[in-house]
């Protein structure tokens, strides 16, 4: 939800007063109940959860505090060379992930790829206006992609059936487990 909002803004779809917004779910939703739910899947052996929620829950974290830093004024803020090295870090995370997901799931693959390309055009972004806006785009389908999936996963399990499709990859024949 908060790639979302975040998104709205950067495609230039909403007014620049959504940032206000955004900085709380970047702290609340898209920061500490991520974290946590990354705490919550390491208790369940789930490690490829819990590295992509603790992750992305430190990078909204992190991002929000940033801008909240920002625009209160409290330091001139990073550059263009900063954001774009910023967002090249958390690209690359991300491919790293990206990656891991060819053995979970179609709509895992589907949201790290849009993930990854997000962070690329976010990053070209920071020296052209119109590739930030293309960003915006993109991040609204990775978001969108993302909710899909995760309401994909709870209905499934809820309901005990394939209700909304992810997709899952055929685990090698050695395997007795499917790793999701």
């Amino acid at each position: 939800v908060t790639t979302v909002l975040l998104n709205f803004e950067n495609a230039g779809i909403s007014e620049k007063t959504l940032l206000n917004l955004v900085l709380s779910h970047g702290f609340f939703y898209g920061g500490l109940a991520q974290f946590c739910a990354g705490m919550w899947e390491f208790a369940t052996g789930n490690t490829f959860g819990a590295t992509a929620f603790t992750s992305y829950g430190a990078f909204w974290i992190s991002l929000a505090a940033f801008i909240w830093a920002h625009e209160g004024g409290l330091f001139a803020g990073a550059q263009e060379l900063d954001m774009f090295l910023y967002f090249c870090t958390w690209g690359a995370l991300s491919a790293g992930l990206w990656l891991i997901t060819f053995r979970i799931s179609k709509a895992l693959t589907v949201v790290f790829g849009s993930l990854v390309l997000l962070f690329a055009l976010l990053a070209i972004g920071e020296y052209s206006t119109v590739i930030h806006k293309i960003a915006g785009y993109v991040g609204l389908f990775c978001g969108g992609s993302a909710i899909y999936t995760g309401y994909a996963t709870l209905l499934n399990a809820t309901w005990k059936g394939n209700f909304l499709p992810l997709g899952p990859y055929v685990a090698p024949s050695n395997e007795e487990k499917p790793l999701v």
